[in-house]
């Protein structure tokens, strides 16, 4: 049986970092259900505590998570991209990490504009005819654009 996944970065800062993303990608914020999270407070399974108002809405504190404009409108098959809180720092590189494919859009003028936000370039690689650029997210995790 296949499975299906989604693709999770911790983050001391979840929905700063979704934001982020969502606007590198060209992707959407997942939308928080004010009611539900009002009534699993009402029901006692979940606490003020667990929540935040962040832009002016209600949310999980915990996390936040993105989705292709296709997947929101029920027309995608792409992973949902979660952020979850931790509370430590990110220490090592990471083990995986996603590429950026750019397709017919400048790729020095995309790593211009990712670092005016915030992003850092790392190293730049070549292998035969294929060039990329390693880059670090606002809370240092890798990707690279190509």
């Amino acid at each position: 049986m296949a499975y299906e996944f989604q693709v999770v970065f911790d983050a001391e800062r979840p929905h700063e970092l979704a934001d982020w993303w969502a606007e590198t990608l060209g992707w959407t914020v997942e939308p928080q259900d004010e009611s539900f999270i009002k009534r699993m407070i009402a029901e006692g399974r979940a606490t003020n505590d667990d929540t935040i108002i962040y832009s002016g809405q209600l949310r999980w504190r915990d996390g936040s998570s993105l989705r292709h404009p296709d997947e929101l409108a029920g027309g995608g098959t792409r992973p949902r991209v979660l952020f979850q809180f931790v509370p430590e720092g990110k220490a090592v590189k990471n083990r995986m990490h996603l590429d950026l494919r750019l397709g017919g859009d400048d790729a020095q003028a995309v790593v211009a504009r990712l670092t005016e936000r915030g992003a850092k370039v790392l190293h730049t690689g070549t292998q035969g005819p294929h060039t990329w650029t390693t880059m670090a997210d606002p809370e240092g995790n890798e990707f690279c654009v190509s």
